[in-house]
């Protein structure tokens, strides 16, 4: 089977794919803020609630899995029945959900509206990056997905820790997951006046159905990249969460740091990663997605361990400017969890090969590894996560030894055999 992959836009279709990516932009980077808020907030709420190390590693946990679950199977619907019909309302239940996290009043409260939250927020990822792919000409597709990918890093990794912190500092925890759940619904009024389907040649509701469709997207699973990216999307989530899960506690408990210090630092690492996220995926849609993956992966590993050098905390700046130039963090999900699983497969299978690799990082990443994080910082102090995050840049780099190049024609037509032909 040949896939062809130009996808040149006449001047008013390029004129909405602008406009489409700078709305996804925003929409991305607003779920990613509520998904982060809860870990910049830890330090606040956490004694409010006498919560452990484990605890807060179990908010994380929860959330991630039902996003994995969600996401792979409001990826596959959206798939057969459109984007649209799952995308918007996805955006407004998880904007209120947000929004309710400032009104738990226990734990348990809070456990349960952060599952909910994963559960709507999880279709949101695997619908925006698959409309931003298929609005996407082949030499523009890696820039496109960086840049609505990027919003994770400027959006919920430089911003929602500044604003988070500085909110919770002068009005309480509450009020900053109250100003988190804002934006969600006003640009969710903005998606449903603007955002059209796309046109997929009939496969928005093509293939079979039952069993036989069932087959169908099993055999995703005979794609040597669609593995590989699993892998390394199980080795990114580890990474991103370790990190992000537990360096505001490391900072503020082991460096003696304040939660506005450990906003700023964890913001200056959000900006670099926001910075490169948006530049190198166009620069691999000319050198390839593997070569970049690899770089980014050893570069990114630098972030928690400079955390953990205790002379950086006497210069604060040199710090910031360390973390903020080694973050290439948010590149590692446009290739993986984006890029190379649609370049791999047949283009009626995009959503559902992006929530199948993100189910995988997320249940054993973003999932198990906040949890282990959280008993290897019970037993060894709080900076065993951070090497654990560390370890998670690494299962990067030698996932993408092994990939095949997607990036181009030629190679997309290679890697994409008639496997799933019907």
């Amino acid at each position: 089977m040949t896939l062809s992959t130009d996808r040149s836009l006449t001047p008013a279709n390029a004129g909405y794919e602008r406009t489409l990516v700078v709305l996804l932009f925003f929409t991305w980077g607003t779920v990613f803020l509520d998904r982060m808020a809860q870990l910049y907030l830890a330090p606040y709420f956490a004694p409010e609630f006498a919560l452990t190390s484990q605890q807060i590693g179990m908010l994380a946990s929860v959330l991630a899995i039902t996003w994995a679950l969600s996401g792979f199977f409001f990826g596959a619907l959206s798939d057969r029945y459109g984007r649209r019909r799952v995308l918007l309302p996805a955006i407004f239940v998880f904007s209120a959900l947000s929004i309710a996290s400032g009104l738990a009043r226990t734990f348990a409260e809070l456990l349960v509206v952060r599952a909910l939250m994963g559960a709507a927020e999880g279709p949101c990822w695997a619908v925006i990056t698959a409309l931003v792919e298929e609005s996407s000409p082949a030499h523009r597709r890696g820039r496109d997905v960086g840049i609505v990918v990027s919003a994770a890093a400027l959006v919920g990794l430089a911003v929602a820790p500044v604003i988070s912190t500085q909110v919770a500092a002068r009005w309480g925890w509450r009020a900053a997951f109250f100003v988190a759940g804002i934006p969600g619904t006003l640009l969710g009024v903005l998606l449903a006046r603007i955002v059209r389907e796309p046109d997929r040649g009939g496969r928005a509701h093509g293939g079979a159905r039952g069993i036989q469709g069932m087959r169908d997207y099993l055999k995703l699973l005979r794609y040597r990249n669609v593995w590989l990216c699993a892998l390394a999307a199980v080795g990114f989530m580890t990474w991103l969460f370790s990190e992000n899960v537990f360096a505001p506690l490391y900072i503020t408990r082991v460096a003696g740091q304040s939660g506005t210090t450990a906003g700023f630092l964890l913001g200056a690492s959000g900006l670099g990663s926001f910075t490169l996220a948006l530049i190198l995926p166009g620069v691999s849609d000319r050198i390839g997605r593997k070569p970049l993956l690899m770089g980014v992966a050893l570069l990114s590993a630098i972030v928690p361990i400079a955390l953990q050098i205790s002379a950086l905390y006497a210069h604060l700046w040199l710090l910031a400017a360390i973390i903020c130039l080694a973050n290439g963090g948010q590149c590692m999900p446009a290739l993986v969890l984006v890029l190379v699983p649609t370049e791999s497969v047949p283009p009626r299978f995009a959503a559902t090969a992006i929530g199948l690799v993100t189910l995988v990082g997320e249940v054993i990443g973003a999932t198990a590894a906040p949890a282990i994080g959280g008993r290897l910082a019970e037993r060894y102090g709080l900076g065993s996560p951070l090497w654990l995050s560390a370890g998670g840049a690494g299962v990067v780099f030698l996932a993408g030894m092994f990939l095949r190049e997607t990036a181009g024609r030629k190679a997309v037509e290679k890697e994409c055999e008639p496997a799933l032909a019907s």
